[in-house]
């Protein structure tokens, strides 16, 4: 595993998959335009070393390819951290028989116990991300080369943080990626979206008569933890524990200096501060991974009371637009993380997909063992049960034998085998802030498809088609003489 970004850009640039462009560039929006065509192209990470009226570097698209991600994760396909994960849930679900698999299952045990973050101290021992101490009127976020990423956005945003709060009852930790729209050099907008931990902290707040929040946003961690704060982790879990599990060890943490908040010491840059509660004011509009401008609306203030950084600090980011851009590749890797637990709760599950066109909330693509009438609607409904899978506004399921990851054979499937009047699911519940298609923001219809085959069991009365496919003798026997038809392809 990566000890830290810098090794993991060293990694990247003797892959030859990292490109340092040395042309004076702008942080306004032509980096975005740089790395979209990229981005889009499958090409490389790209590092920024000359930046016009900014002395610092930035690094970008450090997760734009599936090949990328795996690096990123230490994995050599994504499907090994589910299989990572189903291990341990497997142990959990069906407590092992006999000496030795015992001895194996304590091993795991004691794998995930190691993954606690481990509390260091400045005072024994050097930290990265408090070589440099900044704080009072010194502070500036105007230092950092802030990306403004398309043409109407309100401002420059911060867009790859991880902000770091703390539940005002438990205590415990939360790790999420909300964009903070800079208002000055310092005060940021806050984005976290109504159904994020983030903002519960922040409301909770009030029930404990505190006056205000303190959080710190981490810049430029290992790859590993800074893609961790992405994923949709149940709030009782704090995101370094599950960091430290895939990195196989623990996090390294230090106390910050202004706020009670833990953060990565090993990471480029630490924004301290706090949030008063109640006070908002207008972020946006912004350029979203939607594909289209989210728009402005009263979000909570972030003051900077300190910042801490490295001595010569990497700037990292990442843009989004228009789908696929580097995002959907976090995203990728998040749901074969979360494809376990979901068959863990729902074992009918045999494969889930989210496109990169439906933007992770869009569109959900399931493939199910059926087993009794109204198997696919209970999955809807179980689906919208969970989480923030609850924000899903298109659910389709599939056959178990269908590639959910081969979009074609998907539409081909759906195309095919609905009765819209039988198999569509229309439903209401809570939407995605970002969705703009609604009538009521954050509210709105769902809609289930049911795409398997049908047969008596779903009270048909006629049979159901068999699919199309080639014996498998004549398929064996056009591979050995595939090279005597003189077919050049």
């Amino acid at each position: 595993m990566f000890k830290d970004l810098r090794e993991y850009i060293k990694f990247l640039k003797s892959k030859d998959d990292l490109v340092i462009v040395d042309e004076c560039v702008d942080q306004d929006l032509e980096i975005t335009e740089i790395t979209d065509r990229v981005v889009k192209s499958g090409g490389p990470a790209l590092f920024f070393p000359n930046i016009k009226n900014n002395d610092l570097p930035l690094v970008i698209n450090i997760f734009g390819t599936k090949e990328r991600m795996c690096c990123a994760l230490g994995v050599d396909n994504l499907d090994d951290l589910g299989d990572k994960v189903e291990r341990i849930l497997g142990m959990m679900s069906q407590p092992p028989m006999g000496l030795i698999n015992k001895i194996q299952a304590l091993s795991k045990i004691v794998g995930v116990a190691k993954s606690q973050p481990k509390v260091i101290s400045s005072k024994t021992r050097n930290v990265p991300c408090q070589e440099v101490v900044i704080s009072g009127e010194e502070v500036d976020l105007n230092m950092f080369p802030v990306m403004k990423c398309w043409p109407d956005d309100a401002g420059r945003f911060i867009t790859l943080p991880l902000v770091v709060t703390k539940d005002p009852e438990t205590g415990i930790r939360n790790v999420g990626t909300y964009r903070m729209q800079i208002f000055d050099k310092n005060t940021t907008g806050m984005h976290w979206q109504t159904h994020k931990v983030g903002a519960k902290h922040y409301q909770d707040s009030n029930q404990f008569g505190k006056q205000k929040l303190e959080a710190a946003v981490v810049i430029g961690s290992d790859p590993i933890t800074t893609w961790v704060g992405s994923l949709p982790v149940p709030p009782s879990i704090d995101e370094f524990i599950v960091a430290g599990f895939l990195r196989g060890k623990p996090v390294e943490l230090v106390k910050c200096k202004t706020v009670d908040i833990e953060v990565p010491a090993n990471s480029e840059i630490i924004l301290e501060g706090y949030l008063n509660l109640g006070e908002l004011r207008t972020e946006g509009p912004f350029g979203d991974h939607t594909g289209y401008y989210s728009e402005a609306d009263e979000y909570p203030v972030f003051h900077v009371t300190a910042i801490t950084h490295r001595k010569d600090p990497i700037y990292l980011s990442t843009m989004v637009g228009i789908p696929p851009t580097e995002d959907y590749f976090m995203g990728l890797a998040s749901t074969r993380l979360l494809l376990p637990a979901l068959k863990m709760l729902l074992p009918e599950i045999v494969d889930i997909s989210m496109p990169s066109e439906g933007i992770f909330h869009n569109l959900l693509i399931v493939s199910i063992k059926k087993s009794y009438l109204g198997h696919a609607k209970k999955v809807m409904n179980a689906i919208w049960g969970l989480g923030l899978l609850m924000l899903t506004k298109t659910i389709v399921v599939v056959d178990s034998n269908v590639d959910v990851g081969d979009y074609s054979q998907v539409a081909w499937r759906v195309l095919s085998n609905i009765d819209p009047g039988k198999d569509i699911l229309i439903s209401e519940g809570p939407l995605d802030d970002l969705d703009h298609a609604s009538n009521t923001p954050k509210y709105g219809s769902k809609i289930g498809i049911d795409a398997t085959s049908k047969d008596k069991l779903d009270g048909r009365s006629r049979p159901w088609p068999s699919d199309i496919t080639m014996s498998k003798f004549i398929k064996e026997l056009v591979d050995s003489k595939w090279s005597k038809y003189n077919i050049n392809n």
